[in-house]
């Protein structure tokens, strides 16, 4: 281990610990965390970053899935969308990508208010897409079931990505039934992307998964972890009968966990930003704060259902500044190397992070 190792091991310590801080206090954050980092073997924001970093290149297709509709309004909820906009930013901005969003049909008009906040032009066609730069594709996935085989193959067929992505993506259980984090049936409601996730994955197509609870697209990584720990993820436990529960189907190849998806993902980038040394990519607060301001103006609602600028029960200016905090952990650790160089020095020889890293 260097001091290259280190820094890496402990910004991306600092990433996780700041994405797992539980204002709610009811500690689902912390019991999915477990599971998931046992997965990674290392702090799991790093963990999806060097993904990002070893898989995307310039001009390559990222697709991201998210897009959580809720009742009682049938509306999506911020979480998942703000990020996937604050993402496809940082695509844009690292790699010279071009970000493919799949999602609900709830979530265009929202996409196509928020694509101008984060300086991206939106296209919705995929040769558009490939053809001009500085932009984002957004594509409505279908709700009908027997609609989504054939919706699958023609995305696949048009675009084969480096990488998918999925962000508070609602997945269906091993029967297909989508549940809400109480165990309530929302089927009619959601995007059925699955079927492209499982596309892709057939065709080789590597994939990263950002949940908070389990019920998300890619989070069947961690079923015997959910089934054991998670309220209603138990076959039998989840309200609406189904007899299956709300663990996702579907297993994604990376898994990131975190209180808030939103705040995964921002994590993610953060950490990809430290690796690439380009500490742009990440949304300051203000933009953080226009993103979900006006997410919320074009009809995304909060996890309780209000028209209001909040994400999972937490307000604007507490997202922000959690991003704010990755943002200048990032910064800080990227300008210090120099200066810390000598306490590195000191603290390597005497073994502690090799012992805790070991077999990672």
């Amino acid at each position: 281990m260097n001091q290259q190792d280190l820094t890496e091991y402990n910004v991306g310590q600092n990433l996780d610990d700041l994405s797992n801080l539980d204002p709610r206090g009811y500690g689902v954050c912390r019991i999915l965390y477990e599971g998931a980092r046992k997965l990674a073997g290392e702090p799991l924001s790093m963990h999806a970053a060097r993904q990002l970093k070893k898989l995307v290149k310039k001009d390559d297709v990222v697709v991201i899935m998210t897009g959580f509709v809720l009742l009682p309004n049938k509306k999506a909820e911020t979480d998942g969308m703000i990020s996937t906009m604050i993402f496809a930013r940082a695509l844009a901005k690292a790699f010279e990508a071009r970000p493919l969003i799949v999602c609900p049909e709830n979530c265009v008009e929202p996409i196509r208010r928020l694509a101008p906040v984060i300086g991206l032009h939106l296209y919705e066609t995929i040769p558009e897409l490939l053809e001009y730069p500085i932009s984002v594709g957004v594509m409505p996935f279908t709700k009908d079931a027997s609609k989504a085989g054939a919706e699958a193959d023609a995305i696949a067929k048009a675009v084969k990505p480096a990488c998918l992505v999925t962000i508070e993506a609602a997945g269906g259980n091993e029967l297909g039934v989508y549940h809400n984090a109480v165990g309530k049936n929302l089927t009619e409601l959601e995007a059925k992307s699955d079927v492209l996730f499982e596309k892709y994955q057939a065709l080789g197509v590597p994939t990263i998964s950002i949940g908070d609870l389990g019920n998300e697209m890619g989070m069947g990584s961690l079923y015997d972890h959910l089934e054991k720990y998670i309220p209603g993820a138990k076959p039998g436990t989840c309200v609406c009968g189904c007899g299956k529960g709300i663990a996702a189907r579907t297993k994604a190849d990376t898994i990131l966990t975190a209180t808030v998806s939103d705040w995964g993902c921002y994590a993610m980038i953060a950490a990809l930003a430290f690796l690439l040394e380009k500490p742009d990519i990440m949304a300051d607060e203000a933009l953080v704060r226009d993103v979900i301001v006006e997410g919320s103006r074009a009809g995304l609602v909060d996890m309780w259902g209000w028209s209001i600028p909040a994400v999972d029960g937490c307000d604007c200016d507490m997202i922000a500044e959690i991003a704010g905090l990755m943002r200048r952990t990032v910064i800080s650790a990227l300008s210090l190397k120099q200066k810390s160089a000598p306490w590195f020095e000191r603290v390597l020889p005497l073994g502690f992070y090799q012992e805790r890293t070991k077999g990672a």
